[in-house]
């Protein structure tokens, strides 16, 4: 009686297993892995870079403030040695659109700033002056070089 108990009880626990494992394997199949073609690797593209220096602006005065205080920055264009000579030819544009778009801050709104809010300003106001005039941009991205604020 006893050896047909413990055979019993064997039996179950062996069938439970069987349906546990069963069960795993049928819930969490395994995934077929499609074999994507690998992609070549972008071209990289040597980078140039254009330097547009002292863009010097005044800034604004605030109410009751008698000392003019000025902004200089050199500002430095990305560019690939296809859109060099270009990107040198709107130098004379850029260092116009700096100029309007650092112009109306003052003091207190120009120290406030960090180099990479600069960066971020310029790149949008390029960005859309050159969507407004319907050009392409000769460059991809305007750095700060050096920035001054007295």
């Amino acid at each position: 009686m006893k050896a047909k108990l413990i055979i019993a009880f064997a039996g179950v626990a062996l069938a439970a297993a069987a349906a546990a494992g069963g069960a795993m394997w049928y819930l969490n199949p395994v995934p077929v892995k499609a074999e994507a073609p690998p992609r070549p690797a972008p071209e990289k593209k040597p980078t140039r870079y254009v330097t547009l220096d002292k863009v010097i602006v005044m800034l604004r005065r605030a109410p009751n403030e008698q000392a003019a205080h000025y902004l200089s920055v050199d500002l430095v264009l990305a560019t690939t040695p296809e859109d060099e000579k270009e990107a040198k030819e709107h130098l004379p544009l850029l260092r116009s659109i700096a100029l309007s778009a650092l112009s109306n801050r003052t003091l207190a709104e120009a120290s406030a700033m960090t180099v990479d809010q600069y960066a971020a300003q310029l790149n949008k106001t390029f960005d859309a002056a050159y969507v407004k005039e319907n050009h392409l941009k000769p460059f991809s991205e305007v750095m700060v070089g050096k920035l001054i604020i007295e």
